[in-house]
């Protein structure tokens, strides 16, 4: 609709600067001035002109509303790209996190921290253009990365028995009591006869 309005007006100037022209081709052509005949053609360009003018103002408040629409859905394009761009970045977001996670789980078996592992590796080149997680790249990524780094990995820890320490219970505060079975039974004589 505004392209219509922007060809009309632009067809509107055009005959206006073509009257204006006009009359002096034709007085170049003319050989002697007529003034009633002068008068009519200035009177036919005004009326014209006139019209022109008329048809200008009838359609400048189309044109402003087609600005306005215009600008209108330019702005509604500007707001839906900008909650498309939003939407993308929590999605890239939500597939960082979920790769960084994949990725610390399958860390934890071998490495002392996996925080550290998921932050060496390049998160982004596990996923593929439908958002699936390459798992098995991850795993040789994950090989791979011990055999430069061996310091990542987990201590080999067998299984753990508790040892004793020497320091604790009555031991350590110098009462210590013999476990010999004679020293047990001369203890208990002594304290029957002293009468405690």
């Amino acid at each position: 609709m505004s392209e219509e309005i922007e060809t009309e007006t632009k067809q509107v100037e055009q005959q206006s600067q073509e009257s204006e022209a006009a009359p002096e081709a034709r007085e170049s052509q003319q050989e002697p001035f007529d003034e009633a005949r002068a008068k009519k053609a200035l009177s036919k360009k005004n009326s014209e002109n006139e019209n022109l003018r008329r048809r200008v103002k009838e359609l400048e408040p189309l044109a402003k509303k087609a600005q306005e629409l215009e600008d209108a859905q330019k702005s509604e394009t500007e707001r839906l790209t900008e909650s498309l761009t939003a939407a993308q970045e929590r999605a890239a977001k939500a597939v960082r996190t979920a790769v960084a996670s994949k990725v610390e789980a399958l860390a934890a078996k071998d490495f002392a921290d996996p925080e550290d592992v998921a932050g060496a590796l390049d998160l982004a080149a596990y996923v593929d253009d439908d958002g699936a997680i390459d798992s098995d790249a991850i795993k040789r990524d994950l090989a791979e990365l011990l055999k430069r780094k061996p310091h990542w990995a987990r201590p080999d820890e067998g299984p753990r028995s508790p040892r004793p320490d020497r320091t604790q219970g009555s031991s350590g505060n110098g009462n210590r009591t013999s476990s010999d079975p004679g020293d047990i039974f001369a203890g208990l004589m002594n304290q029957a006869l002293n009468g405690r």
